[in-house]
């Protein structure tokens, strides 16, 4: 009996063991193949590729020079999660269209992304985003200070940031057909988000439809969480000649700004919770739970103004 536990191990440590190095070895022919494809437009290194068994396969220590620009961009770890090692190697027959299943859950991930503040490459992408939105006021102070447009690399260093690191994952479930969304994405020392999303009815069934397929929302809840930013925001406001009350309504123009290019006019279910939150509170929670699930596709075809009451939606600062 000594001996057959013995041999049982070593056959499954052997099965394990050999799954891994056909994992890997999948994975970074996989990268290598990438790698040449993007030669043409950027440089591509990385560190080597890793798994665990309770089911995550991650791309290591990648970076990345763009054609054209100087500076690199790193990414310290890129990758997926699954619910065991196993799944990992399930996933890939799903790929591979030799498998229905799917994993309960399966997520991606991207772990220290760090972009230095004075990136050629940010700064190009910086004018080009002002560029396309077509406007002209990114020089104004209560714009600038607040990121109304997104930082400036000059805002950020004022704000005190020699780099932004950013951390994000994505879980998709998959509960016999009905699939939920879990998110998550921080930038280190400004904010965290935290957010959920629900579909409603059988997905499986929904995608069968092909281009007649119209996810509809059943929920949606996002928790924000200010890690400095908004002290940081109001000091360099300050700075730029800002009262403390212009400081507030600079805020929450950038704020309304951001539900404007999603189609959304605030109302005060959500205003009045966000100026708690920017007055000092740490968390602002918004819900979406509209009485009757919604298809997401038709949600512009409302006046940003209907939006509001149409997904019920409402805000908490905590």
């Amino acid at each position: 009996m000594k001996n057959f536990l013995v041999w049982l191990i070593v056959i499954g440590a052997g099965g394990y063991f050999g799954s891994k190095w056909y994992l890997h070895s999948e994975v970074s022919d996989g990268m290598d193949m990438a790698v040449i494809m993007m030669a043409p437009y950027a440089d591509v290194e990385y560190s080597g590729v890793a798994s665990t068994l309770t089911g995550e396969l991650t791309i290591e220590g990648i970076r990345v020079r763009f054609d054209g620009f100087n500076d690199d961009l790193y990414i310290d770890r890129l990758g997926i999660d699954t619910p065991s090692f196993l799944s990992l190697i399930e996933l890939g027959d799903v790929a591979r269209m030799q498998s229905d299943g799917m994993p309960e859950y399966f997520g991606f991930m991207v772990e220290g992304l760090r972009i230095p503040v004075g990136a050629d490459y940010y700064k190009e992408l910086y004018s080009f985003a002002l560029e396309a939105r077509g406007v002209g006021d990114a020089l104004d102070a209560a714009v600038e200070c607040t990121g109304k447009y997104g930082f400036s690399p000059q805002a950020l260093v004022e704000l005190g940031y020699d780099e932004q690191v950013f951390f994000s994952s994505i879980t998709i479930h998959n509960q016999s057909g009905k699939f939920s969304f879990d998110m998550t994405m921080a930038m280190q020392d400004m904010w965290d988000i935290a957010a959920n999303l629900t579909l409603a009815g059988d997905m499986m069934t929904e995608i069968s439809k092909g281009r007649a397929f119209r996810p509809r929302l059943s929920s949606f809840e996002v928790a924000i969480t200010d890690r400095s930013l908004n002290q940081r925001v109001a000091d360099y406001c300050s700075r730029r000649g800002l009262s403390d009350k212009e400081i507030l309504q600079a805020q929450l123009d950038s704020f309304k700004f951001v539900g404007e290019e999603n189609g959304i006019e605030f109302d005060e279910y959500v205003l009045d919770p966000y100026m708690e939150f920017i007055g000092g509170k740490s968390t602002l929670v918004v819900t979406a739970r509209p009485n009757e699930p919604i298809a997401i596709s038709q949600i512009d075809l409302y006046k940003p103004s209907d939006v509001p009451a149409l997904l019920n939606l409402e805000a908490t600062a905590l």
